[in-house]
């Protein structure tokens, strides 16, 4: 298939590019900084603006899906407002740009850890990633409003690293996934390797869905 994947040098964006690369995908990478992208025979790394719609129009048209790893940084003090600028943009530049499948990395802030709980709006929800998780959190409410797009959005568990490519992890829906030991977590290359399940066998149309251990 042919995958644009906005973000593709970022925390997560670079575990997905690693795993679409590895199972024989074309990925246009769309990076601030397309120098930081490792050279690859199907990698084609593509310098583009995310703000504004007609530019992510122009990067992502001819490609079968759209994967989003956007995210303006944690330390950026206008994380918020600059974040759910940038979805927007996205939004309506896949939608210019006739594709229907899109695909979100989304945070695991908005999913419940009881009934009608989600993480976020618990006190001992961490402060320096609040305004970065309510963003995420809008970026899900903003699509599940959108009838134009084939979207899915995919959350991590609450502890989400580097690690190992186990293959062994489930899947859930709205609640947060625990183990054994009660513990939240995913590795980023399992997360990865969900996200490219999804491209390549939806199962997740219109829908948040969730992966842990």
């Amino acid at each position: 298939m042919k995958i644009a994947l906005i973000g593709a040098t970022g925390f997560v964006g670079s575990a997905i590019l690693k795993e679409a690369l590895d199972r024989g995908h074309e990925v246009t990478a769309i990076v601030r900084h397309p120098e930081k992208l490792t050279p690859h025979p199907k990698l084609h790394p593509q310098k583009g603006d995310v703000y504004n719609d007609d530019e992510v129009a122009r990067v992502v048209a001819g490609h079968h899906a759209v994967i989003s790893a956007f995210n303006p940084g944690w330390s950026n003090q206008d994380i918020y407002n600059q974040q759910v600028k940038g979805v927007q943009a996205i939004i309506n530049g896949v939608k210019k740009a006739g594709i229907k499948r899109l695909l979100f990395v989304g945070g695991a802030g908005s999913l419940e850890v009881k009934p009608g709980v989600q993480a976020l709006d618990l006190p001992s929800f961490p402060a320096e990633y609040k305004q970065g998780a309510l963003a995420t959190r809008e970026t899900l409410n903003v699509l599940r409003k959108e009838m134009g797009l084939d979207w899915s959005f995919l959350s991590p568990s609450a502890d989400i690293a580097p690690g190992r490519r186990t293959g062994k992890f489930r899947l859930g829906k709205d609640q947060m996934l625990r183990d054994a030991s009660g513990q939240s977590r995913i590795s980023t290359e399992d997360y990865a390797m969900a996200m490219i399940d999804e491209v390549e066998k939806p199962a997740h149309l219109r829908q948040r869905f969730t992966v842990g251990y």
